[in-house]
């Protein structure tokens, strides 16, 4: 399919359809904390909340040829042409189905995990890999970096971490925390046309108090009450005639001094 698809009908009057996806082991951590507080407010403020709580599900992470039941045995895998043939045809697993289907459902998402290594959680990493498969979120005439499949959503991540904030600031010894998740909202979720808002963030995770989460819970609040006001990261479109056709920035459209991943901010 290479039409843009919209969000379906609203769940009620004037509310919207919120998916969260929540990556953690225990049950009892602060990321499920948060999955929890955010799916109240969400629903308290007149929205319909669906979570895909993916180590209670037991979600598969690995991609292989089990996911697609139609590949010839012992044929080579190109994982992209395997999963764009196995979507266009129906053929995908029941469980990457059943998400694709609530990410169509949804007017914005939600990822709440830790950060680990600098990266999500494995399991994270798995939704993504197999959920955002050929055919549905990237593929031939699949349009990237604009108009995509997913248009007309927004993607809020929500990311706590065990450093401290200035430790993953621009002059911090592990480099600054967009830097960090620019693969992820730029490549991943900007590529597939979705609207990018700036992540919500809590530094010191390992330390916080019954007094830090107070003090989080009511910044998260906010951040919450404008996920569909507030506006979205100022990524460059490709339609926006700033990349040459072999997809480099072209000369002269940044701001005086930019570099590195920040070029591609309007």
């Amino acid at each position: 399919m290479t039409e843009s698809r919209e969000p379906t009908a609203r769940a009620a009057e004037g509310g919207r359809r919120v998916l969260i996806v929540s990556a953690h082991p225990d049950p009892r951590s602060l990321t499920a904390s948060l999955t929890g507080f955010a799916a109240d407010e969400l629903r308290a403020a007149g929205h319909e909340v669906e979570i895909s709580d993916l180590y209670a599900m037991k979600w598969r992470a690995v991609t292989d040829a089990d996911d697609y039941p139609e590949h010839p045995a012992g044929a080579r895998l190109d994982v992209g042409a395997a999963s764009q043939h196995a979507y266009e045809n129906g053929s995908l697993t029941a469980d990457v189905r059943a998400e694709q289907e609530r990410l169509l459902r949804a007017d914005a998402v939600i990822l709440q995990f830790p950060l680990w290594w600098f990266s999500v959680p494995a399991i994270l990493k798995g939704w993504l890999d197999r959920v955002f498969s050929g055919g549905f979120a990237y593929g031939k005439d699949v349009p990237q970096y604009r108009n995509g499949s997913l248009s007309g959503r927004r993607v809020l991540l929500s990311v706590t971490y065990g450093a401290t904030e200035s430790a993953l600031s621009e002059r911090g010894i592990h480099g600054p925390l967009a830097d960090a998740l620019f693969p992820l909202q730029h490549g991943v979720f900007f590529f597939t046309g979705m609207s990018v808002l700036e992540p919500f963030t809590i530094a010191s995770a390992v330390n916080l108090d019954e007094a830090g989460y107070r003090a989080a819970t009511a910044a998260y609040r906010e951040r919450l009450a404008g996920l569909f006001t507030e506006e979205p990261l100022p990524y460059r479109r490709l339609s926006d005639e700033d990349y040459t056709r072999t997809m480099e920035l072209r000369p002269g459209r940044e701001r005086p001094g930019t570099t590195g991943f920040a070029l591609h901010l309007a």
